[in-house]
């Protein structure tokens, strides 16, 4: 390789290298510059923030907490967060649960149909929910589930499942039959098996599917409205952050609501993070 070569690859190197952190650092403040100037303009006064909105750093004497209390009791986003949470944990669990087992059978279990399961589940998923939204209420109004959070959940595993079961599928496809056949021939059955044997294998894949039911039914908001709108202490924090929008609230109250709300689930980001970049790239291995 000449000097010349040389020199060109190494300038190269460099623009790259450059042009990657000016691209890093844009993308960080576009994504992360909008919440972080929310939450600052959340611990500042409203009176503070009328004056002076476009004032980013909050000095030391004007710098508050109020807002988060106020968005939490007085605005009830509190019980909100806490219906939300029922609701959303329940969903997934009870998603993973039938998904689990769903997936299981599309992939080791031989019935007509098999390779057109995937396709159809993800069709299912892929309708618009208004167009279940009517004959969802008319179901729930015949046995009685409207308004409460157990008829919510039971909408959102019927919403989440095709797609928990087709990203499961991707998961369990990844997970060698010679250890399931293994297991078997020393008498393992298939409800054993798959709680002993594959779901330890899949459990990043799986954690990874559990936090996206989670996100769904925590962010949800058509169906929410329109089973809860009358009933306003089961409200979940998608219509307690609706309310919130009202000309009459203040905005470091919006921002201190918009800012608590996504606390959970960045929390599960956090906390399963390590299962959550393993089981992304071992349901990219094979499919």
């Amino acid at each position: 390789m000449s000097a010349r070569t040389r020199t060109r690859r190494s300038t190269e190197d460099r623009v790259l290298g450059v042009l990657r952190w000016i691209v890093i650092t844009v993308a960080v403040i576009v994504t992360a510059g909008p919440l972080i100037y929310g939450f600052l303009l959340s611990l500042r006064p409203f009176q503070s923030v009328v004056s002076e909105p476009l004032d980013l750093l909050p000095s030391a004497d004007e710098l508050t907490f109020d807002a988060y209390p106020t968005a939490m009791a007085e605005y009830g986003l509190g019980g909100n967060m806490w219906n939300s949470l029922q609701v959303a944990l329940a969903t997934a669990a009870l998603a993973i649960v039938l998904s689990v087992l769903g997936a299981y059978a599309a992939v080791r279990l031989r019935f007509f149909g098999r390779d057109t399961v995937n396709v159809v589940f993800l069709g299912v998923y892929l309708l618009p929910g208004i167009v279940l939204a009517v004959p969802l209420f008319v179901l729930l109004s015949r046995i009685g589930l409207t308004g409460s959070l157990a008829g919510l959940v039971f909408v959102y595993v019927a919403q989440t499942v095709p797609v928990a079961l087709y990203m499961l599928r991707t998961y369990l496809v990844a997970v060698p039959s010679s250890v399931e056949e293994a297991a078997m021939i020393d008498g393992c059955g298939r409800l054993a098996l798959i709680r002993r044997v594959v779901l330890p294998l899949a459990l990043p894949g799986v954690a990874a599917t559990a936090l996206y039911v989670f996100m769904i039914a925590w962010n949800e908001y058509l169906f929410a409205l329109l089973f809860l709108v009358a009933d306003r202490d089961r409200w979940t924090v998608s219509l307690g952050i609706a309310q919130l929008t009202e000309f009459s609230v203040p905005t470091t109250v919006l921002m201190a609501g918009s800012i608590a709300i996504t606390v959970p689930v960045v929390a599960g980001f956090f906390l399963a993070q390590r299962l959550l970049v393993t089981g992304l790239t071992s349901g990219a291995e094979k499919g």
